[in-house]
Formats: C-alpha cells, structure tokens, sequence
C-alpha cells in the first residue's frame, strides 16, 4: 500500500520503519515544519494515513484526511471531546476512521483482562480498586489515553464506583488514577484490587514502542479496503475480542 505518514517523531519513525519492512510505500510524510502538505492533491496519491501527532493538531488532521476521502488510522490521544464531530463526519463521507487509546497487542489483551476481572470483582465490595501510569517525560497528556480506557472500563464494570479521579483521593466511589512521568519509560500500566486479606495486581511495562507501532500498521492494513463504509473502527473489530 501508499501510507501517509502524519507525525514524524519518534513514534512515526518506527510505524515508518514497520511500513517499510512489510513493503509499503510512503509518498507522504508530515512534520511539525510541513503541516502545509497536508492537502488533498497530496493525500490522492495515498491508500491510508497514520496519524500520531499532538491533540491540539490531530482533529484537524483526521478531519482533513476525512474530507479528501483517505481512511485514516489515528493514535493520538486527548482529543476525544471532539469524537462525535469526526463520526458524524466519517458517515456523512462515507469514509473509514480507525481509533485506538493503545495500538498494542498486548495491551488489548490486558484491556480484556482488566474488563473481565472488573465484573467478577462487583460481587466483591470488600476490595477497592486503583490504577497508576507511568510514561516518558514526552508525553502531553496526563492520565494516558490507554490509563483512562482502563478506568473506563472498571466504572463500567463495578457498581460502587461512579468516577475516576486523577490524583489521590479518598472518597469511595471515586477511583483514583495516578500518573508519573520519568525519563525513558515507553509506558507502564498498573491496576491493584486490594483488601484486608490480599492483593491482586495486573500489570502491564511496554518495552519499546515497536508494539504499539506494528499495531497501528496492521490497523492501517485493515482500514485500506474499508471506504465506503462510513464506519468508525477499532481494536475489537482488528483483533475480534
């Protein structure tokens, strides 16, 4: 396939490194200093775009990819207030969106796990519920997009917990999310159950980000044959689970 690549930092390099690897093309690549390029004559020539670049930048990216008829795979997280703008978009088009908080494999797994374990632990009020993530200094958004897809899905899981709150909390039915940046941490993902008896922890560390890179490249060669669609896709409907 012809990729556009929008974002070209650390991330891009190592989806552009993957592409390349599995003999894609790339006509296209934006930076921070090329944004100008980001054009319709320009996205013709492509079959798909991956989007990883900053959520002040990535509405008006996937819309633009959205209006000159490219599907568009987007990774960037933060942004999602203005979701239902791009849905809306995506079906009036016909076009085809694949979102995700976290593109890895692995991470999707935990993401099932975590969902699982919350339902079982609804019958069980005695233990009480927290999550933690750990990123590089880079990183602009604080909790995670992958931290909140994880509180998300324990709020819907379990009754006595009605909203997650970033920072230390002591009200019951919060659920307290915490967010650490350190130097060199691709990303770090810990959800502890603990009682007066035990504790259970799921944990999750990425390595280096060739996993989530290798999954945005798989969702890309997903979404090619999907315009026309209308739809907004994601990991389930990639990883069927």
């Amino acid at each position: 396939m012809k990729i556009a690549l929008i974002g070209y930092g650390k991330m891009g390099h190592e989806i552009e490194r993957i592409l390349l690897s599995r003999g894609h093309e790339i006509p296209l690549i934006i930076d921070f200093d090329t944004t100008d390029r980001l054009t319709a004559e320009n996205l013709a020539a492509c079959d798909v775009a991956i989007e990883f670049t900053t959520p002040g930048t990535a509405y008006e990216n996937i819309m633009t990819c959205l209006k000159s008829g490219i599907p568009v795979v987007c990774g960037t997280t933060a942004w999602l207030d203005r979701l239902p703008e791009v849905t809306a978009l995506c079906e009036a088009q016909k076009g085809a969106f694949f979102y995700a908080s976290n593109y890895s494999i692995g991470v999707n797994l935990f993401f099932a796990i975590n969902r699982k374990l919350a339902e079982m632990m609804n019958r069980f009020p005695e233990y009480d519920v927290t999550l933690n993530e750990v990123h590089h200094v880079q990183k602009k958004d604080a909790p995670s997009g992958t931290a909140v897809t994880l509180a998300e899905d324990i709020l819907a899981g379990i009754d006595r917990k009605t909203a997650w709150h970033l920072g230390t909390t002591t009200a019951p039915d919060e659920l307290e999310v915490t967010a650490q940046r350190r130097a060199m941490v691709p990303g770090i993902h810990t959800v502890v159950w603990e009682s007066d008896a035990d504790i259970i922890t799921l944990d999750h560390n990425a390595k280096n980000r060739s996993g989530f890179a290798m999954g945005a490249v798989l969702a890309a060669e997903f979404l090619a044959d999907k315009r026309g669609t209308g739809r907004v896709y994601g990991m389930k409907d990639l990883l069927g689970f």
